[in-house]
């Protein structure tokens, strides 16, 4: 982890209630916390970041990582689909989450 993600995540590893407020509402409105713990765990470079892939216009989205090259496609990851953006969503946090701050949410 970098020092400035560490510094920026830092105040939010043991904000429970703002985990709590991703789990119920992913898709939004957020409180300006969360939207500032969202800009930093979404804010990370390219290369292997996590993103979602419409597969099937509002039906249907896959996880995927990104390559950080211009024009190198991401990688689907097949075994993550998902007909619910909210849980596409969720999924997403908790897997940065992991990765940031070394914490598995449930």
């Amino acid at each position: 982890m970098s020092q400035d993600t560490h510094r920026f995540l830092a105040p939010y590893f043991e904000r429970d209630d703002l985990i709590e407020e991703f789990r119920a509402n992913p898709l939004g409105p957020h409180s300006d916390e969360l939207v500032h713990l969202l800009t930093v765990l979404r804010g990370v470079p390219a290369a292997g970041k996590y993103a979602l892939i419409e597969v099937e216009r509002d039906r249907e989205w896959a996880l995927a990582t990104l390559s950080g090259e211009r024009g190198v496609a991401p990688t689907l990851l097949p075994e993550h689909r998902f007909t619910s953006l909210a849980d596409a969503e969720w999924t997403v946090f908790r897997l940065r989450w992991a990765y940031w701050t070394g914490r598995e949410l449930a």
